[in-house]
């Protein structure tokens, strides 16, 4: 069989032990393998480089992905061209799978090929905001969240110094994953998440009642999709996907402005941002991108399309990639109430 590979939307660790999961066990079956530069991008180009033993060796340790990424959308509206050319470029380059490493977006994008115009597509599930519904963890998150609790513990030394209130910003636009670990794990004052409004006046009570009882520094963890109060009900942007695009004022910055404002205790924000998406995967990454990838392969062999190898307790098996792509997995209620009670 020939299988093509492509990695799309925003770059993880993990996608490389990823792509040579499904290679190493794709050459136990005698595939022959194409890389598919750039997404979806690659599809609508005809952008390929071969992937054979030599190509992905040594990639196991790396960050990012040896294939390229981008946010290319066939199904956007108005982009009825690029879908024609990518039909017309799985047939041309006669590929007998596609097999997509992506989030909700990438694999969206393989759901509906494979359930619209009959696609043999499979997917690989890799998302930092650990926000796909099917898959316990997605492998990119581990690591992504171990660079925040790497950035909080500093952070806490200096705000510790200073007797301030140190505000971290983290990624997570829709779900609150990243936030919830790193808050938790790093022993946060107060947590913000995409999953609920912001309370200004809860948190400002908080805080005013941690310095009360003689605590002289707080620390405060900030999702980036947390929705502000001055933009309830504005008119958003949205980019390809549909996707609500990113206010341009700092979640963090606003929160560290108003724990100031509001207490007078000095405040300072720093933010991660795209340092989550770079560096060596951590341990558990590579494991797990290994461990998908070989799955990916193995539903190639079977012929078991139109399904994602997910992770489910400590089993990787096959799950429906629409069902999988049609509901976006955030923070729980009960999680959210677990993390509150870590604020005292």
């Amino acid at each position: 069989m020939k299988v093509g590979i492509l990695t799309g939307g925003g770059d993880c660790p993990g996608l490389n032990p990823a792509i040579r999961g499904v290679v190493y066990r794709g050459m136990d079956f005698g595939f022959e393998f194409v890389g598919i530069e750039e997404g979806w991008r690659g599809l609508v180009k005809g952008m390929y480089r071969p992937l054979g033993l030599s190509d992905v060796e040594e990639i196991i340790y790396q960050g990012g992905t040896m294939l390229g990424s981008s946010r290319t959308n066939p199904f956007k509206k108005g982009g009825e061209k690029d879908l024609e050319a990518v039909l017309e470029n799985i047939k041309a380059a006669k590929f007998d799978a596609i097999v997509a490493l992506g989030g909700e977006d990438t694999l969206g994008v393989a759901a509906k090929l494979y359930s619209q115009y009959g696609v043999p597509t499979v997917g690989v599930p890799k998302t930092m905001d650990n926000d796909l519904s099917g898959t316990d963890f997605t492998f990119g998150f581990d690591t992504a969240a171990s660079v925040g609790l790497d950035a909080i513990d500093r952070l806490r030394d200096t705000a510790r110094s200073h007797r301030r209130v140190m505000v971290l910003e983290v990624m997570g636009r829709h779900a609150g994953w990243v936030a919830w670990y790193v808050g938790v794990a790093g022993g946060a004052d107060w947590v913000t998440l995409p999953e609920e409004p912001l309370d200004v006046d809860a948190m400002i009570a908080h805080l005013s009642a941690v310095r009360a009882r003689g605590k002289k520094y707080g620390l405060v963890v900030c999702s980036e999709g947390t929705e502000l109060p001055a933009l309830l009900g504005a008119e958003k942007a949205v980019d390809d996907f549909g996707h609500v695009k990113l206010s341009d004022r700092s979640v963090g910055e606003f929160v560290a402005s108003t724990i100031t404002e509001k207490t007078g205790w000095e405040s300072r924000h720093a933010v991660v941002g795209h340092v989550h998406r770079g560096g060596s995967p951590t341990l558990f990454d590579r494991v797990l991108g290994m461990r998908v990838g070989m799955k990916a392969a193995e539903l190639v062999q079977q012929k078991q399309f139109g399904q994602m190898a997910a992770l489910v307790g400590t089993e990787v098996k096959g799950v429906d990639i629409v069902a999988a792509t049609s509901v976006l997995k955030i923070v729980p209620p009960e999680l959210i109430e677990l993390m509150k009670t870590t604020f005292k």
